[in-house]
């Protein structure tokens, strides 16, 4: 049986190696969020309400700093995707993050949502899956696939991971469908995106 002394070293471990993928997403004046290094080659997600118009600068939590290239944006699921501009040696070495199937989630799950929330960076909170499924936009006549949990987020969480008890990507923390609960856009549905954006074939995505 795992202590709580155990199981407490563990999260902490694992948040550890979670941020090393995890960035800063600077956008001028509109302040900081957070995005997620989700491909080799210095391609980033991000939210859109987080780089709207701009052409955000990317640092990494030991201060590295990047310039970036928007590749793609939908703001219906808030997502949008970046590359960063990288030197050769730095090609090979950005760690990128462990991404999960999050059609294989269950209610009462574990999660834990990194991010810089009020300019802390590194932050975690931890909850629960309390809901899997789709959500109305209050802005437009259509829905789109959440994970919910009550893992406290904050401005400056936005475009986070939301990670599973091993540290894989569950979703991109984002809150487009209000304040009341944490919400995040499943990794299934960033992965969706991502392929798609990148020109590469997809295989049919389960709702």
């Amino acid at each position: 049986m795992i202590s709580s002394i155990d199981l407490s070293v563990n999260l902490a471990d694992l948040c550890q190696r979670a941020n090393q993928s995890l960035v800063v997403v600077q956008n001028g004046r509109r302040g900081a969020g957070a995005g997620v290094i989700w491909r080799s080659g210095g391609i980033v997600v991000t939210n859109y309400h987080v780089i709207h118009r701009g052409r955000p600068r990317v640092s990494l939590l030991d201060g590295s700093e990047y310039t970036t290239r928007v590749l793609a944006k939908a703001r219906h699921i808030d997502l949008a995707l970046l590359k960063l501009e990288l030197s050769e040696s730095d090609r090979s070495s950005l760690p990128v993050a462990e991404i999960a199937d999050s059609r294989m989630l269950r209610v009462g799950q574990i999660a834990l949502a990194l991010g810089h929330p009020w300019g802390q960076l590194g932050s975690v909170s931890m909850g629960v899956i309390t809901s899997l499924g789709s959500l109305p936009l209050r802005w437009r006549k259509r829905a789109v696939n959440v994970i919910r949990t009550d893992a406290g987020l904050a401005p400056g969480n936005s475009g986070g991971p939301l990670i599973d008890a091993s540290g894989a990507v569950i979703g991109i923390n984002t809150m487009i469908v209000g304040w009341d609960q944490g919400v995040a856009v499943p990794s299934h549905v960033v992965n969706e995106f991502v392929e798609k954006a990148l020109g590469k074939t997809v295989l049919p995505v389960a709702s």
